[in-house]
């Protein structure tokens, strides 16, 4: 007995690493962490939202500058801030799927994976009018069914090449530092208007101004992901069909 749970236990974790780990290594082949350097052009992105307090401030801020994001929305809260999301839709600001619930995908069995991000994409075109062309998986966490899903609904991944907080919070003056070190033409933000960490929203708005004026005064133009990957080359991009 104990020699067959032994094995059982050892069968089902090497499942779990072919179906969870295995994907998360493939993952840089089949998505975007940055676009091309040529052009001079960084992409804004924004997770995790809409939020109610949050999100039409940063709407007005973006607004005043006439800055074009992507908003990875989380379909959930799109439908309970129906309001919101059309505003995003409707200043001209690109629409992506951080799928229905925001769930980690590393737990998740195939079907409810695949239901994840169907329910993402669905609820966010219903609410927005616009059918979202962009993934971006919860925590950059992929398995197996995630990939193939995203794939045969013809998503397009995006993770990012700089974050502006990690799994820890931090200051607004400690964000701006660590993003001007790290970012350059082609970088893809990856910045929170949503409350994935407590605070996150605040900080990002007190932070977002400096951030601004640090991206037009390196000569940069901030444009939404998809204009970004337009300007890829053949050889810079995944390859064909998931791209």
């Amino acid at each position: 007995m104990t020699a067959a749970l032994g094995w059982l236990a050892g069968a089902a974790a090497a499942g779990w690493t072919g179906y969870a780990w295995g994907a998360q290594c493939a993952l840089p082949a089949v998505a975007w962490r940055r676009g091309p350097a040529a052009g001079g052009q960084v992409a804004l992105t924004f997770d995790d939202g809409p939020d109610p307090s949050a999100t039409p401030r940063l709407l007005r801020l973006l607004a005043a500058r006439g800055v074009r994001a992507t908003f990875f929305l989380i379909g959930d809260r799109a439908t309970r801030h129906p309001d919101i999301a059309r505003a995003i839709a409707a200043d001209g600001h690109e629409i992506g799927n951080h799928t229905w619930q925001h769930r980690n995908a590393w737990f998740l069995p195939p079907r409810a994976t695949a239901r994840e991000i169907e329910e993402g994409a669905s609820r966010i075109a219903d609410v927005t009018g616009c059918a979202p062309r962009l993934y971006r998986p919860p925590w950059g966490i992929v398995n197996v069914a995630a990939l193939a899903t995203a794939r045969r609904l013809g998503l397009v991944t995006v993770l990012w090449s700089v974050q502006h907080e990690g799994l820890r919070p931090r200051a607004p003056d400690v964000q701006l530092r660590h993003l001007a070190g790290r970012i350059r033409p082609g970088a893809i933000v990856d910045l929170h208007d949503g409350p994935g960490l407590p605070g996150a929203p605040e900080r990002l708005l007190a932070m977002l101004p400096g951030l601004l004026d640090l991206v037009v005064g390196r000569g940069l133009r901030p444009v939404g992901v998809s204009a970004l990957l337009a300007a890829a080359r053949p050889e810079e991009a995944p390859p064909p069909g998931r791209r």
